[in-house]
This record gives structure tokens, sequence and C-alpha cells, in this order.
């Protein structure tokens, strides 16, 4: 078996999807496809059910896939140790940023890193941060800017950026508008507008709520902050954004929230015993 298999069934599994597979390794869905038949021809027996629309894993795929991931990290181990020995920095780095990301320090750093080191190809992708955490600990991505509640994972290297509040927001007019600030008992009566699950905000606001056994209503979510400021103003509810996040929306009124005293945190994570590519990027990180 091939090394470029290995990485194109990892691909495959972590995307659930053949074409979302072949667009991460920049070649043709056939030429996935084809390569992961080769893969199960030698192996004897079928990685993936392809009788539905997700590329799902079979037994035998299960079981193969943390060595396949073993094998593609051992791999990159040897050219790593070969390129410090060389003092090189090549290869590839992928990047996660969480969803509607602004930070542009973040695109100030890759193109840093790019401009130093023309050897390095970059990948960018977004999501949610909790499935960023996870693709990180999984070793699918080097580093990524996240949204988290409270502290960063303690089985990560991190660098935090912002650590803050998070605030409720209301549009002029609105019942809260003229009050000082809020308790979170106090937006149980009002719908309120959010960022979605596994985001850092929202995050914070479940833990926050939990700890003191209160529900409050989630009525619309947006994955971009821009959307959820617009949603507010339009009087549709009550806007749950960090402090920072809504500087940027002076047709609001800011409301801190007295009793959510969990911090929500922006911060660059990566693994221990960083690649010197990830070492190379982290040490342009400036925020």
């Amino acid at each position: 078996m091939e090394l470029r298999q290995l990485e194109y069934f990892v691909a495959v599994a972590e995307e659930a999807n053949f074409t979302r597979a072949a667009a991460r390794v920049h070649i043709s869905q056939s030429g996935v496809s084809a390569q992961i038949r080769q893969l199960e021809n030698e192996l004897g027996a079928p990685l993936f059910d392809r009788s539905t629309r997700v590329a799902a894993l079979t037994a035998a795929g299960v079981a193969a896939l943390p060595h396949a991931r073993a094998a593609l990290a051992a791999a990159r181990a040897v050219r790593e140790a070969v390129d410090d020995v060389n003092a090189l920095v090549r290869g590839r780095l992928a990047v996660g940023m969480v969803t509607a990301c602004t930070v542009t320090p973040l695109f100030d750093a890759l193109s840093a890193c790019r401009r130093a080191h023309p050897g390095v190809t970059i990948d960018l992708v977004e999501d949610n941060s909790d499935v960023l955490v996870d693709r990180v600990r999984a070793g699918t991505l080097d580093v990524a800017l996240v949204g988290i509640a409270g502290a960063p994972p303690d089985d990560l290297e991190s660098l935090t950026i912002v650590s803050e509040r998070i605030v409720a927001a209301v549009p002029p007019g609105h019942p809260l508008a003229e009050h000082p600030g809020v308790h979170l008992s106090g937006l149980s009566s009002h719908p309120l507008i959010c960022l979605p699950p596994g985001t850092g905000i929202r995050t914070v606001l479940e833990r926050t709520c939990a700890a003191r056994s209160l529900a409050v209503e989630v009525a619309m979510q947006a994955s971009a902050p821009d959307a959820v400021a617009d949603l507010a103003a339009r009087g549709l509810g009550v806007a749950i954004l960090s402090a920072s996040m809504l500087r940027s929306y002076p047709g609001l009124v800011a409301l801190p929230i007295e009793d959510a005293d969990v911090d929500a945190i922006l911060a660059l994570v990566w693994r221990p015993d960083p690649s010197p590519t990830v070492q190379a990027f982290t040490r342009l990180c400036v925020f």
C-alpha cells in the first residue's frame, strides 16, 4: 500500500464524502475512488459502505483508521526530522479557523509564513470551534484559531488572543435598553440570538445557564456575528456576543450580563511537540 492511499482513505473517512475529500487532497473524485479501491483490494475488505450518500466506514474501515493516521504521522515525522537537521521548513500546514473569522493578524501570519517559507503549502478550513479542536487533537489540523469557554484545553498548546465576558445587545427602544446591565434570569423572558452550538460564545452561554439551572430560549442562530447583530438590530431578539464583537455595531446597546462569569476565549491551539512547520508559523503569530 502507498501513503497517498492512506491519505485519501483518512480524508474520505473524516469528510464522510468522496467529493469533499477529493477537494481536500486536490485531486479528482475518480482518482480518490480508484486509489481507495486499490487499497481495499490489497486489504481484502471494503473500507466504506457506498450504499448511501454518506461515505460511512465499514467495520474494517473503523479498525483501519487509527493505524492509517499513525502511519501518516510517522511518515511526516521522518520528513520533519530530516528537515530539522537540514534547517528546512517545508511541507503542508493545515490551519483551521472559526467560521466567519475576522481576525486579520491570523491572515498576516499566514502571509508572513508563506513569504518566509515558500516550501510550505497552506490549507485553510472553517468550522465550529469544537470540531476544530477535535481535528487538532486527531492530527488532521496542525493549528486552529478557536473560540472556547473558560480556558484553553489542557492537552493542547495555546496562545490566548482575547479573554472576555459575553454581553447582551439590544436596539434602542427595547425594554432592556435603559438598564445598566442584566442578569441571566432577566433574559429568560426574551428570545435570544446567538452563534451555533459548538462555538465559544454559545458554549459560554450554555455553561453559565446550566450552572444556575436556568433555561433560556435561543430563538435564532447564525454562524456570523454580523448576522447575529443584524437580526437583533431588527428587533428579533437579544443578541449574545462578546464585548469586542459588539464594538463593531454602535447601533446596538451593549448590556453587561452581571452573572455570566465564564470567559469567552479566542485562542490559537496546536498539539504538544509541534513540527518545525508549526513552530515556524506560531513564531510569526503576533496578535
